[in-house]
Formats: C-alpha cells, structure tokens, sequence
C-alpha cells in the first residue's frame, strides 16, 4: 500500500517544487533567448523577416506537436526524467546555435531546442499537482508560471547587454551551461511524488493510452482549456518572443535599450496579475471564464488603440498596452486548470498536453503570418510603423477564432459535466471543486 512519505505542502515539497521552478526559469529563458537577438540573427544569418521568424515558428511547431506525447511520457516515467532529459537537450540545442553560422543549421538547433522546452512545463504542473493539497494548486500553478517569467527578464536586458559585450557565440554558449546545472539540481533534489512508490511503475498499454487520449479530447472541458490557453497568450507570446522588439525599434522609433527594457514589463505585470487570478480560480472556480474574457478583451482594446493611432504611438500608449497585454500569461493557465478540473489524474499528463498545444499553435501562426506580411507590406525595403501596423492586425483572426470557441465550450463542457457528473457540476456551481474519479 503506498504511503504519504512527506506531508503535502511541507517543506520538502517546497524544496522540490522550487528545483522545479528553477529548471522551468531557465527553460524560459532559453525560450526567449531570439527576442533581443532578431536584429542580430537577421544579421548574421543575412535572413529576411519571414526567414527570421522560422527560427521561433520552427521552435513552437516542434513544441506544440511534442505536446500529446510529452503527457503520454509523463503519466508514464514522471517528472524526474523528462526533466533531466530536457536539461540535456537543451543544453545540446543552446550549444549548438552559439556555434553554427549557416541557416538550416541553426533552424536544426530551435528544432532540437523546441524538444527540450516540450518536456519542462507540464512535467513542473505535475509536481505541483502531486506535492500541494488541491486547494493550493490553482495559487501555486500561477506562481510557478509568475516565477519562472524570470527566466524572461533574464533573456531580454542581460541578454542584449551581453550580446553587445561578449558577442553571439559566448553569450548562447553561456546560457547553454544554465540547463546542466538544472540536470543536476534534478539529479539531487527532485523527487516524482511523496508518497513511497514502487520500484518499478506499472506501465500503461497501448490501449489504455489510446483510451486516455480519446477520453482527454472528447471532453469539452478540455477542449475549453485548449482555446483559452490559444486565446490569452498568443498575443503576448508574439510581443514577447520575437516581433516586440523590431516593433518597438524600427517600427516606433524607440532606443535599442529602451525597447529591451520595455520588454522587462510583462513580466513585472505578471507578478501582480498571478496572485489575482490564482485566487480567483481557487474562490469562484464556475466563473473562471468571466476573466479570460476579460484578459482577451484587453488585448484587444489596447492593440485596436495602438494600430489606429496616426503615426507612432506615445510612450504611455505603449506601456499600458504591454502592460494590460501581460495579463495572457495569468489567463492560459486557467486552461490548464480547466484540464485539472475537467479530467482524472489518470488522463492529467495527456489533458494538459493537449491545453498545452492551444497557445503555441496560436502563436506560431501569428508569428509566421506577421513575417509574412511584414515582407509583403514592405515590399523588401526597411519595415516601417505602417508596414508593421499591417502584419499585426492579423491578431483579430485569431482572437475572434477562439472567442467564439471558447463560448461553445464553456457551455458544452458545463452541460456534459452536469448530465455526467451531477454532484460535481453542483460542486463546482458552489465554487467548490471535486475531483473527478473516472
């Protein structure tokens, strides 16, 4: 019989959930790590800007198809191991992209990169699962995601302050070495759960894999969690990865310092709209909808002001949108929490892949369609606030998509967990939440 080892929420847990997070802060970073060096890899790879943007459209797509798999490995082998495997590739992938000086080399490097990053997110929503009581959980999931934006501060500032001192190689080589001293804190702190565990896992069939995919995506409630985590972050994700800083400094004019410094505000916002939205799932979990709505209404607002604005717009117009636009991180893990609240841990791994993919797939196509335009509008000449202007209202198409999904699934997903599960649905009507047990 398997038996409560450490106490949930203890100070073991912590210890653990904090190896985590350092290994999730780093990832991030190394995520991030094209959005100060666009103009450089532009550069050094004599690339155009639908070029430059396959560079992070690669990364996601690998990430977003790993996504199904990477929940399959992890409700199979855990945490642990697909932690450590991630540190090594990208350790691999950050090495290699220091080094090579041809295009298709470096797309082969983001690739690998793109595999690295896959494992890292739902193997640490996983051990929050497993080593907090479930009233914690919704807090912790939001902390996890504000503390590892850190690794996003790290790859914007210091990362082009290093560029300019130590150059392209030294710098991503450096950064390369961060994901063996994660491996390593993995090795020695991090531990799959606090209960005693059998030596040996049982493993799950084929079938039964197969069943657990089928059943993870026939449920609205994952599907609702899929298009809010598609809805909230793409917009931000886009900013944030790769064409906020061209569209800061060649389109609005903007220093090469300040627009990195900008760049830091995201996440700093995402530290105030974290603790909020956590303890808004925790408290009133039926209405968890009412704030992602209000998340994409937001973005949608502030973009809708920037792009009719006559020319460049000022300073404080830019701030609040990049300000009001953080508020995407928060809302997406409210998909993940309608994963949690909407499968049994026997499909967890495989729901939360299947959210996961939402806002990656989202933001690679935003990515890819803004370097397309950008090239159509400018013909090939130097990009402009006009030709920028251009390529980004491309976000509308993806915000009326998934706002009109995510209203057709809240209200499925309500309506199937009220035939199916009586006594859960009126559970979570009163804000309370019961796991679900088949």
């Amino acid at each position: 019989m398997t038996e409560l080892r450490f106490p949930l929420g203890g100070r073991r847990a912590w210890a653990v959930w904090a190896t985590a997070v350092f290994t999730y802060l780093v990832t991030i970073l190394h995520r991030g790590s094209m959005s100060v060096a666009g103009l450089q890899a532009a550069e050094r790879f004599h690339i155009s800007a639908s070029a430059l943007a396959s560079f992070t459209v690669v990364q996601l797509t690998v990430y977003a198809a790993m996504q199904v798999p990477v929940g399959i490995l992890l409700d199979r082998y855990g945490s642990r191991r697909l932690l450590i495997a991630s540190s090594g590739l990208l350790f691999v992938a950050q090495s290699a992209f220091s080094l090579v000086d041809s295009y298709p080399a470096a797309l082969a490097a983001r690739a690998v990169l793109g595999v690295g990053d896959a494992l890292v997110f739902i193997s640490v929503l996983r051990v929050v699962m497993s080593w907090f009581p479930a009233l914690r959980q919704p807090v912790m999931s939001q902390a996890t995601g504000m503390l590892g934006g850190i690794g996003a501060i790290v790859s914007t500032v210091p990362m082009a302050a290093a560029f300019n001192a130590f150059g392209w190689t030294t710098t991503f080589a450096t950064a390369s070495v961060l994901s063996l001293i994660t491996g390593l804190a993995v090795i020695f702190l991090l531990k799959n759960s606090p209960y005693d565990e059998p030596v040996h896992r049982t493993k799950q069939s084929l079938a039964e894999v197969r069943r657990n995919l089928r059943r993870a995506w026939k449920e609205p409630g994952t599907r609702l969690g899929l298009w809010t985590h598609f809805t909230t972050s793409f917009s931000g994700s886009t900013f944030g990865l790769l064409w906020g800083y061209p569209f800061l400094v060649r389109g609005e004019g903007l220093a090469p310092t300040t627009a990195a410094s900008m760049l830091i505000l995201p996440v700093l916002a995402g530290l105030c709209y974290g603790p909020l939205v956590g303890r808004y799932a925790a408290r009133f979990p039926f209405y968890r909808s009412w704030i992602v709505l209000a998340v994409i209404a937001g973005s949608v607002t502030m973009w809708t002001v920037v792009l009719v604005w006559p020319g460049r717009a000022p300073m404080p117009v830019l701030l609040l949108l990049i300000v009001v636009q953080a508020a995407g991180g928060p809302g997406s893990m409210l998909g993940l929490d309608y994963a949690r609240t909407f499968n049994p841990t026997t499909r967890f791994g495989a729901a939360n892949g299947m959210v996961n993919t939402g806002g990656f797939i989202a933001t690679l196509i935003c990515i890819g369609m803004v370097g397309v335009l950008l090239d159509a509008s400018s013909g090939g000449a130097a990009q402009g606030i006009g030709d920028f202007k251009v390529a980004l209202t491309f976000q509308y198409v993806l915000w009326g998509l998934g706002t009109v999904q995510i209203l057709r699934y809240r209200r499925r997903a309500r309506a199937t967990l009220a035939r199916y599960n009586p006594e859960v649905y009126e559970a979570l009507r009163a804000n309370q939440v019961v796991p679900l047990t088949s």
